[in-house]
């Protein structure tokens, strides 16, 4: 990829599939995978694809969240949670995947919550590429 804005790139490996081990080029990723029972694996010690896309993507829309609240100065209000939940769905012989956000967003009235929520989804690389591809739940909740 090469672009004159492109603002950050890494690089991650697997090896083994879903069963084997992923890392970074930089070796700041270092992470065992495990076949989950449900899928019809052994299970075990290891993460899943989906936990670390789960991890990706509330780390990203938090930040874009955050993001939003500093540029359209927002008073300081409680500490923001954001829990991303990435499911498959069968889907013939394929897969698809479903994304839940659950957001807390204490010390902000409704109004001001679902507006950082919609702003960032707007400017979030990840909920951007998501549109119109995945299923996405966006779900406000009180402290």
């Amino acid at each position: 990829m090469t672009s004159s804005s492109l603002v950050y790139e890494t690089t991650a490996s697997a090896h083994g599939g879903r069963a084997g081990h992923v890392d970074s080029d930089d070796q700041q990723l270092q992470v065992r995978l495990s076949v989950p029972q449900a899928m019809g694996g052994k299970g075990g010690v290891g993460t899943t694809p989906e936990q670390l896309f789960a991890g990706a993507l509330a780390a990203s829309f938090e930040s874009a969240m955050g993001a939003v609240a500093r540029a359209e100065s927002y008073e300081e209000f409680g500490v923001m949670q954001v829990r991303a939940t990435v499911g498959l769905q069968s889907n013939g012989d394929a897969h698809d995947l479903q994304v839940a956000f659950d957001i807390t967003l204490p010390g902000l009235t409704r109004e001001q919550a679902q507006h950082l929520v919609d702003r960032g989804a707007a400017i979030c690389a990840y909920t951007r590429a998501l549109q119109g591809q995945v299923a996405v739940q966006y779900r406000l909740h009180d402290e």
